[in-house]
């Protein structure tokens, strides 16, 4: 397949450059997959499409402030850095996205705010570094104290405080994410408690969002993509409330890759299982979906995997075609904007 059929046009002015101040102000376009119709809602409506013996999937993954601002030792200059993964039990070597990062060798350190400082230790493609902090104390907690909120660069202004509790769910408790599960922004307790009136089961999964998320596919040709791989978890209590369910309500990408991925062990007509690794799954048109029954999400990027992922559950016409339906009646997009329900 051809990257450029799963592209579209959108104004820059739809992108969502701040959240709403109701989280669940959003609009969402319900699509019906059967008879390739939609319809506008609103976010509030969700309980309304859901039944006894569904099970809302949520990623319970927390962001955590992963961009960091430094300079070259004994140099002049802004280093910026994405902190994506840690690649050892202590969190003190990370994997990361650098820039500049063709400058930085190994053997460079960047100074960071509060004499944090960290070496280069390895170079990776595509602007990866992996770094070792010279620190004793709890990294996350400098993180916490210099970092800040990684918005992705769509939104095209810096971090504000009150980024650190809008750029993320209200059901985050698993730090480890560099980019937040967007679908699941749009939820506050009141619309939990309405879906679960509705007779919905509610399960966690954790998928700590990094490249393997975000990542731009390189070249034209679909099938040669490989995704970074990301570390996700499905515990044992949960993975009983998923499999007892008669469907599954995936709320985000990172929830569906982890069904998907957790389905490979399960038996045919089961659901998944308690599991726990790293992932790589690559979802596009012509995946045979396992355990998902229906799927929230926002609105993506072209050219991306996540498109790509959402062409595959509800077909590429179909989800273009929605797409422009979107653009037509200006809706928000992205990680701020508003979001869409596959059923």
């Amino acid at each position: 397949m051809d990257l450029a059929e799963f592209d579209y046009a959108l104004p820059e002015e739809l992108i969502a450059q701040t959240p709403l101040a109701d989280r669940a102000a959003s609009r969402m376009l319900v699509v019906d997959r059967a008879s390739g119709s939609w319809e506008d809602r609103q976010f509030r409506d969700l309980p309304a499409f859901l039944r006894p013996g569904d099970c809302l999937v949520l990623n319970d993954s927390r962001v955590f402030p992963s961009r960091l601002f430094g300079n070259r030792a004994g140099r002049t200059g802004e280093v910026e850095v994405l902190l994506l993964r840690p690649v050892d039990s202590a969190a003190r070597e990370w994997e990361a996205l650098v820039h500049p990062g063709k400058k930085m060798r190994i053997g460079e350190r960047v100074r960071f705010a509060d004499g944090l400082e960290a070496e280069v230790i390895a170079r990776r493609e595509f602007g990866e570094r992996t770094l070792r902090f010279a620190t004793e104390g709890d990294v996350y907690e400098e993180f916490e104290r210099i970092g800040h909120v990684p918005l992705p660069p769509y939104i095209k202004r810096r971090d504000e405080a009150a980024d650190r509790e809008r750029y993320q769910t209200v059901f985050a408790r698993e730090k480890g994410s560099a980019a937040a599960p967007t679908a699941g922004l749009h939820f506050t307790p009141q619309v939990l408690d309405a879906c679960r009136a509705r007779g919905a089961e509610i399960a966690f999964v954790t998928l700590h969002v990094g490249l393997g998320t975000f990542q731009p596919i390189h070249g034209d040709r679909i099938e040669g993509h490989r995704l970074h791989t990301e570390h996700y978890r499905i515990t044992a209590d949960n993975a009983a409330r998923m499999a007892a369910a008669r469907r599954l309500v995936a709320v985000g990408t990172t929830s569906v890759r982890s069904i998907e991925s957790a389905m490979k062990s399960a038996t045919r007509g089961g659901g998944p299982r308690e599991s726990s690794g790293e992932t790589d799954l690559f979802i596009y048109p012509g995946f045979e979906f396992r355990g998902t029954g229906a799927m929230l999400t926002n609105f993506h990027l072209p050219r991306t995997s996540l498109l790509l992922l959402v062409c595959a559950f509800a077909g590429k016409d179909l989800t273009l075609a929605a797409y422009r339906h979107a653009v037509e009646q200006r809706y928000r997009f992205y990680s701020y904007g508003d979001c869409m329900l596959i059923m």
